[in-house]
């Protein structure tokens, strides 16, 4: 059988009863034939015999070749027998003395499991990554709700240049995507509500469901995965480039709490923020499916907004902007932790960034289900 790998068909030959003469690449892209191989050798090794092992042949050989080497050495030596190693160039000679000095006489073998236990295990690993990271949650956010103590209690002074400029950044200029993307998302639940709704003949039911849409879940959803996606992976990007070139280190030298200074601006102006970027995403979903309302379903401007005043309470405005605050919290916490988690390679930098995208929107998406039920039992 031709062997699939780049050494060919006289790796083994026998050119005297006691002289093994291997040719080819004995390196790891061939690990699969050169295992065959070495079953091969240490199957037929004699007992109580000198053995050559010529490696003229052999072209190249790495770390595995030389452990497989080894291997077939430790097997000869156990039937009293001895396997001496002949022209070896000077690289191959030092390879296997440190490969013997080493003592590795045995290529790691993946452990034997049953798939379902290997499931259970991932399962278990990852419900133990979850706990650990509400644990680093919790304790970050007592860190948080301190340094905001300390502020109140004006033991610390108020950063209110850093608190407008990460306004500016987090909610005026996300204002032109946030209602790009709620018009058209209202634009087109109008228009699926609408198609339905004709069915029945109740198009004008359109009017008072987008609004409670918009106002209670939707608005406040696109606001704050647009925000966790784009001011999130900002914060942690930030903060983990300065964790990399050592600077919040230089703040804990100095006597400056990175709290004070980092945290604390970006996490009131994501509470800041987050309400207004609802509020005007709301009301841009609103304005979209009210032109394909009357586009689409003959819905006449002056008509939405009688329905719209009919429909709309207080408490379905309320809802979406109570929710906000805490929506903020959360993502400006996990955005912190991440970047405080970042180490001293770009890598970790990108790694950490996408970790704290991911796990706002679903932290983002928890909390709104947890918000929901709560409000749906008080019949709020």
């Amino acid at each position: 059988m031709k062997p699939e790998s780049d050494i060919d068909n006289s790796d083994l030959t026998q050119a005297g009863p006691a002289r093994l003469a291997p040719t080819g690449a004995w390196v790891a892209r061939n690990s699969r034939h050169l295992e065959k191989l070495s079953a091969i050798m240490i199957k037929a090794a004699p007992a109580n015999t000198v053995v050559e092992f010529d490696l003229s042949g052999v072209s190249q050989l790495d770390t595995l070749g030389g452990v497989v080497i080894e291997n077939i050495r430790a097997a000869f030596g156990a039937r009293n027998s001895t396997l001496e190693i002949t022209n070896a160039t000077k690289e191959q000679a030092i390879l296997l003395a440190e490969i013997a000095a080493q003592n590795i006489t045995a290529l790691p073998q993946p452990p034997e499991a049953h798939h379902l236990i290997e499931l259970l295990a991932d399962l278990g690993q990852s419900m133990r990554r979850i706990m650990h990271d509400a644990v680093n949650m919790n304790a970050f956010l007592g860190e948080t709700m301190r340094a905001i103590g300390r502020l109140i209690a004006a033991r610390t002074r108020f950063r209110g240049a850093a608190v407008v400029n990460q306004i500016e950044l987090i909610g005026l200029r996300g204002v032109p995507i946030i209602a790009l993307i709620s018009f058209l998302v209202g634009a087109i639940l109008s228009q699926q509500m609408i198609l339905q709704l004709s069915y029945y003949g109740a198009q004008l039911y359109v009017v008072p469901a987008l609004a409670a849409l918009m106002f209670r879940e939707v608005g406040l959803l696109l606001a704050a995965i647009m925000v966790a996606g784009r001011s999130g992976s900002a914060i942690t990007a930030e903060l983990g480039s300065m964790k990399m070139r050592e600077e919040i280190d230089a703040m804990h030298v100095m006597g400056i709490d990175p709290m004070e200074v980092l945290v604390i601006p970006r996490i009131l102006a994501l509470i800041i923020a987050l309400p207004m970027l609802t509020f005007l995403a709301a009301m841009a979903g609103t304005f979209g499916g009210a032109l394909v309302a009357w586009g689409y379903g003959g819905i006449t401007p002056t008509t939405f907004l009688q329905n719209l005043r009919d429909s709309m309470t207080m408490h379905t405005f309320l809802v979406g902007l109570i929710k906000a605050p805490v929506m903020a919290l959360m993502i400006g916490i996990t955005a912190c932790i991440e970047g405080f988690k970042v180490q001293g390679s770009a890598e970790s930098l990108g790694r950490q960034t996408t970790a704290s995208v991911v796990k706002s929107m679903f932290i983002v998406i928890v909390v709104d289900g947890i918000f929901a039920m709560f409000f749906t039992s008080i019949n709020f």
